[in-house]
């Protein structure tokens, strides 16, 4: 029995190594995902190590900065009683929105994921345990992620999950390295505002405001779903921002956008 087990562990660390194509070689120093805001409402960067990172990756925090075109992401990490309503409005408005969510939400909201589903928008994974995916080692950064998805799969029937939100935007060259290999697509943002304080909400017009000076042409927005003034703010927000020429797309979208360009055509 002993025997027959080494050999299952051994077997088990040969494929591991070769699905991980060298991730040991790898970066293992941990970012903190930042960009560098503008002002007018241009669109921003961050830092040209971090640019360099994504790309070899796969991974993106804004879009087509040439189009007034807009990505609404929400991070869910657990239910404050405000994701209702922000369905709500997204299907009155009918705007696409990627839910980022953990463990703990598929748990505890599986409603709400479902709807999140049926309505047609993306699901994307946040982690079961919201670690620092940089700091934890590569068999538990598999457990982590593979957890959400077969939760997921179980909730919805849905087999594939495409895109990851690393938990507290931190990151390394190993933790892009080998989600990329798992089959993910990191996404960063390139808007977002001090919105996740659940006993410090200031009120609607606050949230409004906030958002609409950070919006730019391909702007990733990170809204936290946990917050009631983001509830409030939405429906004006959408509103407002159309009437500024801008549309709300989804991830999909710009994904499929990025591999039309890279096609051969003459």
């Amino acid at each position: 029995m002993i025997k027959k087990t080494t050999v299952l562990l051994f077997l088990f660390f040969v494929c591991f190594n070769i699905t991980a194509g060298g991730i040991h070689a790898y970066d293992s120093k941990t970012y903190n995902w930042s960009f560098k805001p503008v002002k007018d409402n241009k669109p921003v960067t961050t830092e040209p190590l971090y640019i360099q990172m994504l790309e070899d990756t796969g991974g993106f925090f804004i879009g087509d900065t040439t189009k007034k075109e807009l990505y609404l992401t929400f991070d869910n990490g657990y239910e404050n009683g405000y994701t209702e309503k922000i369905l709500d409005v997204l299907k009155e408005k009918e705007v696409p929105a990627a839910f980022f969510v953990t463990g703990h939400y598929l748990d505890s909201a599986s409603d709400l994921v479902v709807r999140m589903v049926n309505e047609g928008h993306i699901v994307g994974n946040h982690s079961w345990h919201h670690p620092s995916l940089p700091e934890i080692g590569e068999g538990r950064l598999m457990e982590e992620l593979t957890k959400v998805k077969n939760r997921f799969t179980e909730l919805t029937g849905e087999k594939e999950m495409h895109y990851l939100r690393p938990p507290r935007g931190q990151f390394s060259e190993r933790s892009l390295a080998l989600s990329a290999k798992l089959g993910y697509t990191n996404v960063f943002w390139s808007m977002a505002y001090k919105d996740w304080e659940v006993n410090n909400q200031k009120g609607g017009q606050y949230a409004y405001d906030q958002i609409m000076k950070r919006i730019h042409p391909g702007a990733i927005m990170l809204i936290h779903s946990i917050s009631s003034d983001n509830a409030e703010a939405l429906p004006k927000v959408i509103d407002e921002a159309r009437k500024q020429g801008y549309t709300f797309k989804s991830l999909d979208d710009y994904m499929f956008s990025q591999k039309i360009e890279q096609l051969p055509f003459p």
